[in-house]
Formats: structure tokens, C-alpha cells, sequence
């Protein structure tokens, strides 16, 4: 079946045409964006402030603050129900927000996290973004609640975001009869800027009333734009002279612990640590010896009931500093998968040490990365080496190359991509759209081996139209059959993709009290066929008929999915359960319900049942959250797959649990546990961080795995560590 050619493919790209026409007509209707004044003043103060949270002190009295912000939820437009004040001042080294946030119901501010890095989206809560490059694509966003807890994110264009970034700056809070208050300091040495006499900032400021569902913007306040839409973002101006204190940052570590396998007890010590030296207020250059990863959590392990691998997300902080710099993906394909280098399966490979530059010059973002790792378990010791560039051009848009080289044993294998992003956030006036092409091929060079350097490319065109009432997107891709970024990752290979999908999410005034906006999902469709034969693999549609996004912030849908999957050889399932290759149709229904996870219990659930493969699955997940106070929150998570197959029936468990307690924002406990009846492992996984002082971090890990085969528990693998990892800067 040659879907993908020919008039197949003009017919589809026809109706494509006709949908994106429509969806443009449908939202064609323009808001305003922006609210006057749209520039704050910062006010230079000579001596620094030491913040306590106290906007009563003097030397916030000569500030300039602003208080025109405008509700983007629930009433696009309107005026707050409550009232915001934000200020800036200045020292030579230092720049410090202060933010009023008024409540004439104090008693019902919601604040139930305390921990670092928390999850905002359930508390009230301020939002800081601060673009220092002023480039429309960059920034960096910086959060608290009402209990001091900090949270920050490194913004980068087309998506880029990492909420990973752990930046050094500080926060402090008080409350009253009146509300709250916050007051940050962010040093200039945590931020990366022009080297200019004279400063101008894109900055802007969100605030979310949780228990109203409420949100509050100072500027692009319009539904169609996240805090994150750099270019409809206010000005910062008033900052003159001001300089980076500390240019080289030292972050020596030692760590210490002992691992019990089956009963043998083996002591472990290391030393090492990271320097990392700003070149200019710009550029970083970071070296790292002995690279340690011990305090990071256990993977969440999956039962994976596909003929696909599944994905694991980075966890490690050293690869997660800095690591929008060095991704670029087409499409499915990850071009740079960073748990490449250090990870084998369930081993970890040594990182002997290696070094990194990133950051950005003018226009161009740079990222340089070479890591050498050692030999472990039939692991060779290899080199590791990214290169990633990306140029600005126009307002918001990009274009970008990227290569990674590995070196391992006598073999050699590269990959070369280059991306093209044409990016607005001003179509049809404050529309979103983008559009692009990207691509990459490899090069394999295997010791003994055969390389395959034919067939060994990939590309994808694209368009996306994702806005609050249409979001609508559409592409084209290809994934040869021997494209293998040896650091990169890719679960599927051999085909050409068209898909394409249309979500339409009305609002009704007449339903405002009730119910926020409805969510149709009109199609979602993927079909894939084999890129050497042209015969059809996969063909998936998705449609949801009706979904409902109350008032109160809970959710309710409902969807169909049909997929035609044809493998063209067996491949095991589960339990000795064989797929045979042939066409297989299935059809599926599900239901869930999400419940707002602003109050202190939240919950969810979905169920889905229909055909699989040569039988039939029924599939049901449940979470709980339960926030005790704002110290204790536990959750709770289960799924279960029922599988009616001719071999038998198959019941898939799969639980994870999860206990926080925060003493205060700066030491925080947890506990984390995971089993299912497949691996028949409960893995236990109990942490200890404390911040000492900014910027220095104290971990103690306890990681214990429990063999429950037999109907029978018995330890298998005990890890107790300690870490200590210190700053001195300079």
C-alpha cells in the first residue's frame, strides 16, 4: 500500500490545507496583549540587602513598582479580584524583586509545598521571567509560594525549557492578615547577559490564586501565550554598571556509603568535583573529574507492552545544567540522548572527567561537550563529543547544526543534523505558528563489525498552529532503516510517518460559572509504512468526543482510538506470549476523570478496554494525593493491565508510592517506592537533601531492593550513601 505517494499523498496534503484554512477562520479573532505601562524601573541602592520577606524596610519605600496586571484566567481581560505590586532594586552584583501579594481572604491562600524545585502548579504562587538577552527565544523563570519554596526553569525557544536548571539565588516570605509577600535575590553571576553599560530586559510577572483557579499577568496576558512568550513580555529598564562578582565557581564532592548484594557487604569512596569559569557574562566553561551520580533517584520502571523501547528521562544534574544548548530532535528521533554516556542498562559506567562550554555569543548559542568514560563489564572505555550551534535570525525564529562523535575500542560512529525553525508568536496578530525542517544523517565505522553508511538518514517537515481555542498540526517524516546515533535515541526505524491533528476548545459564556472550556479532539491521525517496501505498518486515529475543563479546575473526557499495527515478524509481548506477524485492528474506549489538584486531596482516574492484538486488554489507572499540611504530602499511584490471550490471561500490576516531608525550603526528605508483578522487585529508594548555604548541596541515600518471587521477600541489594557537594565561588 503506497499511501504516502503519489495521489495518496496529494489528497491528504489537499485536506490538510482545507483544515489549517479553516482552523485559521475559526480563530481569526485578536485580543489585546499588552497592558500600559509596560516598562518597570529599577532602582540602584548602594548597599545590599539582606531579604527576610519584610517589603516594610526602608529601602524598598523609594522603589517603583507596578500594579497593572490584567486576569488571563478565568475572564481573559478583566481586572484582577485581587490586588498585585511588584518592584526592582538593584546593587552593583545583585538585582532584588519585591512582590506584594494582596488577599482579602488570607486565611484561604493555598500553600502546600515547601521543597526545592517544587510543583508549582498546585499552589498559589509568583512567577518572575527574566530575559536578559532581550532576544524574544531566551530566559529564565523564577518561582516561589507562599511557603518560600523555590522553583526555576531556563527558557529556551521552540520549547526548549528546562525545569531542571538549578540556578543560586534566594527567597524569603512573610504572611499576614493581607496577604503575602516575596522577596528574591538573583545574583548577576546566576544570569547570563550582553556585556553592556547600559541594560534593557525582557521581564514579566504571573501570579496564580489557586483556590479561584486565577491567573494574573502584568503583560501578554492573552490566552494564546504562556510566560514563557518572550516577546510579549515588558521591559526592564534603570540597570547601569552592573557585574557578574563571582567568575569561577568550584564544586569539589566526596562521597562515602556501603552496598550489601546478596549479603556481601563492598565499601565505596569517592572524590571529585566540577570548576566552572565564566568566560564572559555570555559564555561558561565547566570541567568535571571523577563525575559522580549516586544521590539520583531510581528510574520509575515500566512493564512495556509494545514492540517499541521506551524512553527514561535524564535525571543527572551535571547533563541537566545547560542541556537546551545541546538538544535538537527530529521528530521521534532524539539527536543527543545524554544517558548514553555514564549508562549501560542497569550499570553505570564511570565518567573519568571531561569538559563543556555553552552559551551564547551575540546571536548564536554554542554548546561543546567531550566526556571520556572507563571501562566497565565488557564495556570499552570510549570518548564521547557533541557540538550543537544555533543562530537567531528574524524575530523568533532559528537555524542550527549539530554533530556527535564516539570513539570507543577501535570503532567510530558520527551523526550530522541541521534544523531550520520559523517561529511567531504574532501570526494573524497574537496567533502562534510554527514551521520547519530539520534533518540528520550517520556514519558508522565497527571494528570487526559491518557499518551500515547507506540508508542512515532522517528528516521531517512540520507545522504547528498551537493555540488556546485550535491547536493543529501537521508533518512528514522518515526514519531510514540503519539511522543509529550511537548517542542518541531512536525506538523505531524503517519507516515514513504522515500525521497530522486538530483540537478545538470552545468556551461558552453562558456556561462561565460552570464550566471553563470544552475539548474536542476532532482527529488525531499517524500513518506510518515501511520505508524499503512502501507496505503500510501502522495506521492510528484518536478522537474525543466530548471533554470538559470545569470552572473548578477539574476535568472530564472521553475518547476513542482505532490502530491498525501490521509487525512484519513475531516479537514477544509478555510471559511467553508471542505476537505473530500479520494485520492486527484494534479498537479502544476510554474514560477519565482528573480532579483539580489545588486542593489538598486530588485524585484521578482512566479507564480504557478494547481489542489487542490477537486478544483483548482492559487498562485501569487511579492516583491520590493527599497534602497533609504544608511539611507532609503523600501520593499514591496504581495501574493494571488485564490481557484476555490465547496463551491465557495476564494480569499486569504496577504501584508506586511516594511520602514527602519538607522541614523547611531548604531540607527535605522523601521516600519512594515502586514494584510490579513482572519483575517481582520492589525497589525502595529514601533521600535526605539538605542546602547548607546556596549553592552547596548535602545528600544522604538509602536504595533498597526487595525480591518478592515465590510470594516471599527477600533483600537482595541494600545502598547506603552520604554525599557532601560544596561551593566556593570566586
Amino acid at each position: 500500500m503506497y499511501l504516502l505517494s503519489g495521489r495518496g499523498l496529494g489528497r491528504f496534503l489537499t485536506v490538510v490545507s482545507m483544515l489549517f484554512s479553516l482552523t485559521v477562520q475559526l480563530s481569526a479573532q485578536s485580543a489585546g496583549t499588552a497592558s500600559q505601562s509596560n516598562v518597570i524601573k529599577a532602582v540602584k541602592i548602594e548597599n545590599p540587602i539582606r531579604i527576610d520577606g519584610d517589603l516594610t524596610k526602608a529601602v524598598w519605600q523609594n522603589a517603583q513598582p507596578v500594579t497593572n496586571f490584567t486576569q488571563r484566567e478565568p475572564k481573559e481581560g478583566s481586572t484582577p479580584s485581587e490586588n498585585t505590586k511588584v518592584a526592582i532594586l538593584y546593587d552593583q552584583h545583585t538585582i532584588y524583586f519585591g512582590i506584594w501579594c494582596y488577599d482579602s481572604q488570607s486565611e484561604k491562600i493555598s500553600a502546600k509545598k515547601m521543597n526545592r524545585d517544587f510543583d508549582w502548579g498546585s499552589d498559589d504562587n509568583i512567577e518572575i521571567m527574566i530575559s536578559p538577552f532581550n532576544d524574544n527565544r531566551n530566559g529564565y523563570l523564577f518561582i516561589t509560594n507562599p511557603n518560600g519554596a523555590m522553583a526555576d526553569v531556563w527558557l529556551g525557544n521552540g520549547g526548549g525549557n528546562n525545569t531542571d536548571w538549578n540556578g543560586v539565588w534566594d527567597v524569603r516570605v512573610r504572611r499576614d492578615q493581607n496577604g503575602w509577600y516575596a522577596e528574591f535575590a538573583i545574583p548577576f553571576s546566576t544570569l547570563k547577559f550582553k556585556n553592556e553599560e547600559i541594560q534593557t530586559w525582557a521581564v514579566n510577572f504571573e501570579r496564580n490564586i489557586r483556590r479561584k483557579n486565577e491567573q494574573v499577568r502584568w503583560q501578554g496576558w492573552s490566552r494564546q501565550l504562556d510566560i514563557d512568550n518572550i516577546a510579549h513580555s515588558g521591559k526592564l529598564e534603570g540597570l547601569e554598571n552592573i557585574k557578574q562578582k563571582e567568575r569561577v565557581e568550584i564544586l569539589p564532592y566526596i562521597s562515602g556509603g556501603a552496598e550489601w548484594l546478596n549479603g556481601k557487604p563492598e565499601a565505596t569512596y569517592k572524590v571529585g568535583g566540577e570548576v566552572n569559569y565564566d568566560i564572559s557574562p555570555t559564555m561558561k566553561l565547566n570541567f568535571t573529574l571523577n563525575t559522580d551520580f549516586a544521590q539520583v533517584e531510581s528510574d520509575r520502571r515500566e512493564v512495556n507492552l509494545s514492540r517499541f523501547s521506551i524512553y527514561y528521562p535524564e535525571k543527572r544534574q551535571f547533563f541537566l545544567e545547560g542541556k537546551s544548548y545541546f538538544d535538537m530532535n527530529v521528530s521521534s528521533a532524539r539527536l543527543f540522548y545524554s544517558r548514553r554516556i555514564g549508562i549501560s542498562g542497569e550499570s553505570i559506567v564511570p565518567v573519568i572527567g571531561g569538559g563543556r562550554l555553552f552559551g551564547k555569543i551575540n546571536k548564536t548559542s554554542i554548546g561543546i561537550m567531550t566526556l571520556q568514560t572507563g571501562a566497565l563489564k565488557g564495556e570499552s572505555s570510549a570518548n564521547s563529543s557533541v557540538l550543537r550551534i544555533k543562530q537567531d535570525i528574524f524575530e523568533e525564529s532559528s537555524i542550527g547544526f549539530i554533530s556527535t562523535q564516539k570513539f570507543s575500542n577501535g570503532s567510530y560512529s558520527a551523526m550530522y543534523g541541521a534544523d531550520f525553525t520559523y517561529n511567531t508568536t504574532k501570526f494573524l496578530k497574537n496567533k502562534n505558528l510554527m514551521t520547519g525542517f530539520s534533518a540528520a544523517f550517520t556514519q558508522e565505522n565497527i571494528k570487526g563489525g559491518e557499518s551500515k553508511n547507506h540508508d542512515n538518514a532522517t528528516y521531517h517537515i512540520f507545522l504547528f498552529y498551537p493555540n488556546d481555542k485550535i491547536n493543529f498540526n501537521v508533518g512528514y517524516n522518515t526514519i531510514q532503516e540503519n539511522f543509529r546515533p550511537s548517542l542518541g535515541f531512536v525506538n523505531r526505524t524503517n519507516f515514513k510517518r504522515l500525521y497530522s491533528q486538530l483540537d478545538y476548545r470552545p468556551r461558552v459564556k453562558k456556561l462561565d460559572g460552570l464550566i471553563r472550556s470544552f475539548s474536542f479532539r476532532i482527529f488525531e491521525m499517524q500513518y506510518f509504512i515501511n520505508d524499503k517496501t512502501g507496505l503500510t505498518e501502522t495506521i492510528s486515529a484518536e478522537f474525543r468526543p466530548l471533554g470538559i475543563n470545569f470552572q473548578s479546575g477539574d476535568y472530564i473526557g472521553f475518547n476513542y482510538e482505532f490502530q491498525q499495527d501490521n509487525p512484519h515478524e513475531e516479537f514477544d509481548l509478555i510471559d511467553g506470549v508471542v505476537i505473530p506477524r500479520g494485520q492486527y485492528n484494534d479498537n479502544n474506549f476510554s474514560a477519565e476523570f482528573h480532579s483539580f489538584d489545588g486542593r489538598p486531596v486530588n485524585a484521578g482516574i482512566e479507564y480504557e478496554k478494547g481489542s489487542f492484538y490477537t486478544g483483548s486488554r482492559s487498562n485501569i489507572e487511579m492516583y491520590l494525593n493527599l497534602s497533609i499540611n504544608r511539611h507532609l504530602s503523600l501520593s499514591a499511584d496504581w495501574s493494571r493491565n488485564n490481557l484476555d490471550m490465547p496463551e491465557g490471561y495476564f494480569k499486569v500490576n504496577e504501584f508506586g508510592g511516594r511520602i514527602n516531608y519538607a522541614f523547611n525550603p531548604k531540607l527535605n526528605t522523601s521516600l519512594f517506592a515502586q514494584w510490579n508483578n513482572e519483575d517481582k522487585e520492589v525497589v525502595l529508594n529514601g533521600r535526605i537533601n539538605w542546602i547548607p548555604k546556596i549553592g552547596s548541596f548535602f545528600y544522604f541515600v538509602v536504595n533498597q531492593h526487595i525480591d518478592t518471587a515465590n510470594n516471599s521477600f527477600k533483600l537482595t541489594r541494600t545502598t547506603i550513601l552520604a554525599k557532601l557537594i560544596w561551593r566556593f565561588a570566586v
